[in-house]
C-alpha cells in the first residue's frame, strides 16, 4: 500500500478496486470525519480525566457553568443543554452530586420541580478543566491555518445545521 495515503483513501482505493460500481466518494468525507472524532474525542477525554470528569460530567458542569450565576438549571434545561436524555442527566447528576460537584434543590418558583446547581467545588473542577479544555482544542487545531480552521468551521457550521434544523 502507499504509505503517502491516509488510511481512508487506502480504503477508498479498495472499495473502488472491489466495486467499481458504486460511488464511495461520500467516504472520503464522512470516513475521516469519522477517524477524526475518534481520535479528537481521546485527545479530550485525557484533559477530562486529569481532572476526575469523564465526558458527560465534563458536558453537565460545562452546561451549568456556561448557565451564568448563580449556576443553576432545571434537569430538562440540562439535558437539553448537553443533547442526552433526562434520564442520562440523572445518572450523571448522581455521579456528580456524589463527589460534591453540584447540588440538587426544589425550584424556589415551583416547589414540585428541582434545580441542579453548581458547588463551589464544582466551579472550581470545571473552570480549571475548561481552562485545560481549552488550551488542548487550541493545541489540537494548531495543524489547520487560521483560515483552514474557519473555513472548516463554516462548511462543518452549513452541514451541522442541516441535520439539527432539517426543512
Amino acid at each position: 500500500m502507499n504509505d503517502s495515503l491516509d488510511r481512508v483513501a487506502q480504503i477508498q482505493r479498495e472499495w473502488a478496486r472491489e466495486r467499481p460500481d458504486l460511488d464511495v466518494s461520500p467516504a472520503n468525507v464522512i470516513g475521516r470525519l469519522h477517524r477524526l472524532a475518534a481520535f479528537l474525542t481521546e485527545e479530550l477525554l485525557v484533559v477530562y480525566r486529569r481532572h476526575g470528569l469523564g465526558e458527560g460530567d465534563f458536558d453537565v458542569l460545562a452546561a451549568l457553568r456556561r448557565a451564568g450565576a448563580p449556576f443553576e438549571r432545571a434537569p430538562k434545561d440540562l439535558a437539553r443543554h448537553t443533547m442526552v436524555t433526562t434520564g442520562a442527566i440523572t445518572k450523571r447528576l448522581d455521579r456528580l452530586e456524589e463527589a460534591g460537584l453540584v447540588q440538587r434543590r426544589p425550584d424556589d418558583a415551583d416547589g414540585r420541580g428541582r434545580v441542579v446547581a453548581l458547588t463551589a467545588r464544582g466551579r472550581e473542577v470545571i473552570d480549571a478543566a475548561f481552562t485545560e479544555h481549552i488550551e488542548n482544542e487550541h493545541r489540537l487545531i494548531a495543524s489547520l491555518a487560521p483560515r483552514e480552521a474557519a473555513a472548516l468551521e463554516t462548511l462543518l457550521g452549513t452541514w451541522l445545521r442541516a441535520f439539527e434544523d432539517p426543512a
